[in-house]
């Protein structure tokens, strides 16, 4: 028998034999990628990426387009197909073989890994910068006007763990570990990623952040001039420099701020109480006020917000530097940790389900365009997490979304006019992926 006909027997169900055999046609588990490929296209996502990168092969010898390379690419990722490596089980995968416009049957496959190892080792510094350039423009055009008038940037480092001889990977004595340090800016309000960019692993939280930051702000402000900007991070960005440079561009912000002796002397008598009603009532015991400080490498004094928190069993003081005015209790509460949910959790949907974390490459450029490529994938979910607004998935992490409406099995056949994607009659998920497909033909 071949392996073609080889039929498998597996236990017996009501007297019947449960038999398996290989003769099912074109199945994929990828169906999903028929949605992804539709809003690739409305975002434009691919082909403004393509735009930004140089290709040195000879036209008469390329088999693969730059749009079809990095749209395979974003697809991939997106669908949990982390690495490179896994093109070479993909390349023949009928729904990813017709979401980059290629017949389902034909001989005529997908692109390699070693065709992506030449992709992301071709990439030079000017393909990075316009690759980031690439990124804040996509966010600003798909941006709707803010309607409170204010648009507030997320700003936070990440440690991304190396494993080989990769350039640019230090040791980090805080994460304990080789890796680099990605900075990423997310929009606060909606939580679209504004842009990544990756970092030696010796560098310190801040490092770069102020000129990239006034980049975003110069192009927000030359969209909608009268739009404020609001600059929201932890206390990482902490420096007399940095202050300095939001100041003088008249940018907002809220950051943390380290908590040292003086900061803890100055707040004392709002602790005492604290503790007191802590050990009274047997729970933890907060509350908000302002002062006025000044560091000793401070140009001037600024406004610092506090949090006096007592818990069962010890201190936990906080400290917020701004230059904004409002209610302390409202900046801290209302504000700042919203950090949380804008722009934590949607790191970790970028280095987790959307695995930035592999970043294997030896080289530092081949590297960084490797994580634009897994936060153009981000993209993509995020913008597909937006769409179910009101449905099940609105408030879902990534690996839900992909379970729900990507990883979906189909058999596949074609006919002269038409290829038939024949999804189970048991989907569970059927309603949910008919009003996706009815939303995104109608963006």
């Amino acid at each position: 028998m071949t392996h073609h006909t080889q039929q498998l027997s597996f236990q017996s169900i009501e007297k019947k034999e449960v038999v398996t055999d290989f003769q099912g046609g074109n199945i994929t588990s990828n169906a999903g990628a028929l949605m992804l490929e539709k809003l690739d296209r409305k975002l434009g996502l691919s082909q403004r990426i393509a735009d930004r990168l140089q290709d040195p092969r000879d036209p008469n010898r390329t088999t693969h387009t730059m749009v079809t390379l990095i749209r395979q690419r974003l697809l991939q990722i997106a669908l949990g197909y982390e690495d490179a490596n896994d093109a070479k089980t993909l390349r023949e995968d009928p729904a990813l073989k017709v979401a980059c416009g290629r017949a389902p049957e034909s001989d005529d496959d997908l692109a390699s890994q070693p065709t992506f190892s030449r992709l992301e080792n071709q990439v030079d510094n000017e393909d990075i910068q316009r690759l980031a350039v690439c990124m804040v423009d996509l966010w600003l055009d798909n941006r709707a006007r803010p309607k409170d008038g204010r648009i507030i940037l997320d700003v936070d480092a990440s440690d991304d763990e190396t494993h080989g001889q990769q350039e640019l990977a230090f040791f980090h004595g805080y994460y304990r570990h080789y890796c680099y340090l990605p900075l990423f800016v997310h929009d606060g309000e909606t939580g679209d990623l504004i842009l990544a960019f990756l970092r030696p692993g010796n560098a310190s939280a801040k490092l770069g952040a102020d000129g990239l930051l006034l980049y975003i702000v110069e192009r927000i402000r030359s969209r909608w001039p009268d739009v404020e900007v609001i600059i929201r991070g932890d206390g990482g960005f902490c420096g007399e420099d940095f202050y300095q440079a939001l100041e003088r561009h008249q940018v907002g912000y809220v950051l943390g701020l380290a908590r040292n002796k003086r900061l803890e002397k100055i707040i004392e008598p709002l602790m005492k109480p604290m503790r007191l009603l802590a050990f009274l009532f047997d729970r933890k015991s907060i509350c908000f006020a302002e002062v006025e400080y000044q560091a000793e490498s401070w140009s001037h004094p600024r406004r610092v917000i506090v949090k006096a928190e007592r818990l069962r069993s010890k201190d936990n003081p906080r400290f917020l530097v701004t230059n904004l005015p409002g209610d302390p209790t409202e900046l801290y509460r209302s504000f700042y940790c919203q950090r949380g949910e804008a722009s934590e959790n949607r790191i970790k949907d970028v280095m987790s389900g959307c695995f930035a974390d592999r970043l294997s490459c030896h080289s530092y450029r081949a590297n960084f365009f490797r994580l634009f490529l897994h936060a153009a994938a981000y993209t993509l979910m995020h913008h597909l997490r937006k769409m179910a607004a009101g449905t099940v998935l609105e408030r879902t992490e990534i690996d839900t979304i992909r379970l729900k409406l990507l990883k979906v099995g189909a058999r596949v056949s074609e006919t002269c006019r038409k290829i038939w994607f024949h999804l189970s009659s048991s989907y569970p998920d059927k309603a949910l992926w008919v009003e996706m497909h009815r939303r995104l033909v109608a963006m």
